[in-house]
């Protein structure tokens, strides 16, 4: 059975939106399992995070990791903005 989610994400700009992309590419284009795909869109000031996954186990696995990610470049943001 094939499981798929699809995360959209909204940035208060291109920049950020770009800057996130960017920073989750290589995780895109090499993943760290056979057992799930993940791919990025940009469309106006959203990102579009698509996973596909062999099972619902994969799926869970690769979702927390993106939005681990994710959470992870945001406190960043969060960081750098407050200096």
């Amino acid at each position: 059975m094939k499981a798929k989610a699809i995360v959209r994400l909204k940035f208060p700009s291109r920049k950020h939106l770009e800057t996130f992309a960017k920073a989750l590419e290589p995780e895109v284009k090499k993943p760290a399992t056979s057992r799930s795909e993940a791919d990025i869109e940009k469309k106006e000031k959203f990102l579009i995070l698509r996973i596909e996954a062999r099972d619902t186990v994969a799926l869970r696995a690769t979702l927390n990791a993106y939005l681990r990610w994710i959470n992870s470049i945001m406190n960043v943001f969060e960081v750098l903005e407050s200096q």
